[in-house]
């Protein structure tokens, strides 16, 4: 019986472990179910096949005509028009390489749009680490709380004690359930968001430990890893090829268009037969468009170095914030380390050396450190996640 036992508590937590998730396992799933991804991807699949169109001759025309003649012996007249329109042909060669460049910045659309639901799901999963360091947390002080109301308790009732002190430890305990309830709260608001995400399949993510961090580089080369990964220049450094396309394109507009075909013609019982042929002059239609696409390639360009200006700063921000923080949590790593002395706390109050009153605002300043450093401790995680999400 008791073999079976063992065996069935064995299969539950075997059973749970399965059903939670890692931090590669939710990103994993999220990218794979996330409902934005999939309409993102769609979408530029059907932009791919819009960019391809119109890159074949035009529609040939087919006319005819019968013309009904007066007077009688004027005879009819009936005509055939068969015409195949073409621009020059080294026009098609710059259409296609235009159409081949827009579908191009797909890749760097798709990936910067990836990388921002990715960095959303770790968000939700560093926040869901930190807020389950705080039910650990709020446990180990409820603990310790109906560890002391019980003693009070038991004092009170002997007659030693103080009603003010049980009270002192009642209205304590209500804090930590309003602190633990609220808690709970946003828990399942963060679980409910991953599930958002995650395309609304559930995800069971419990962890209580952060992930690794990486070995963080001095800031010139962390700034070029960055950059060279960046998808948003990578988009506008293809919008800008775009515009030299559509520029190279504008050019070859300047140039005839022709058209080709066959005319027959029959007229008081004779017939005639040929080859029509015709040009149109782009005289008027095309005036500026040359200019005005040279325009767009020098605005690409100013776009690409304000926003390489624009991120560069960004980066030198999130580094020294990440610095700042990371001393800061050491920092707080050291004191906390220091005047860790709830146990000699609990002991000098039993033995009567400090009063209620004291022991309860030494508990608060501790306390309050401990909640600080978990907070700090998440700011530091988000600020690193925001940095390197360019290895997402």
């Amino acid at each position: 019986m008791k073999n079976k036992f063992i065996l069935l508590l064995a299969l539950a937590f075997s059973a749970l472990a399965d059903a939670q998730s890692s931090l590669g396992t939710v990103l994993a799933s999220v990218e794979k179910n996330n409902r934005s991804l999939a309409a993102d991807r769609q979408f530029w699949e059907a932009k791919k096949l819009e960019y391809k169109t119109g890159l074949t001759l035009p529609n040939p025309t087919v006319q005819g005509q019968y013309l009904f003649g007066s007077p009688a012996a004027a005879g009819d007249q009936t005509d055939f028009f068969a015409v195949q329109p073409f621009d020059f042909p080294t026009t098609y060669k710059k259409r296609r390489e235009l159409a081949a460049a827009q579908g191009a910045v797909s890749t760097s659309q798709i990936a910067a749009r990836r990388q921002e639901v990715l960095l959303e799901a770790k968000l939700l999963c560093l926040e869901t680490v930190y807020r389950n360091k705080l039910v650990a947390q709020h446990e180990r002080r409820r603990a310790g709380l109906e560890e002391l109301r019980s003693d009070f308790q038991t004092k009170l009732d002997r007659g030693d004690g103080n009603i003010l002190d049980v009270n002192k430890v009642r209205l304590q305990l209500l804090e930590i359930t309003q602190l633990q309830a609220e808690n709970a709260v946003e828990l399942q608001k963060l679980q409910t968001q991953l599930t958002g995400l995650n395309g609304g399949e559930a995800l069971v993510f419990t962890d209580t430990v952060y992930p690794p961090l990486p070995e963080f580089a001095a800031f010139e080369q962390l700034e070029r890893e960055i950059e060279a990964s960046d998808p948003l220049r990578q988009s506008l450094e293809q919008e800008k090829r775009i515009a030299e396309k559509q520029s190279d394109l504008a050019q070859a507009w300047r140039l005839p268009k022709f058209e080709a075909g066959y005319h027959y013609q029959g007229i008081l019982g004779q017939r005639f037969n040929g080859v029509h042929a015709g040009i149109t002059l782009p005289i008027w239609e095309q005036k500026h468009r040359k200019e005005a696409q040279q325009a767009q390639v020098l605005f690409a360009d100013l776009q690409i170095q304000t926003h390489r200006n624009e991120h560069f700063f960004e980066i030198k921000e999130g580094y020294e914030r990440q610095a700042a923080l990371r001393k800061s949590l050491d920092e707080y790593r050291k004191a906390i380390a220091s005047v860790s002395n709830t146990a000699l706390l609990d002991k000098a109050l039993r033995l009567g050396e400090i009063t209620t009153i004291e022991y309860f605002l030494e508990m608060s300043f501790y306390q309050n450190a401990v909640l600080h450093f978990l907070k700090t401790e998440q700011d530091y995680q988000v600020a690193v996640a925001g940095l390197m999400r360019y290895r997402l």
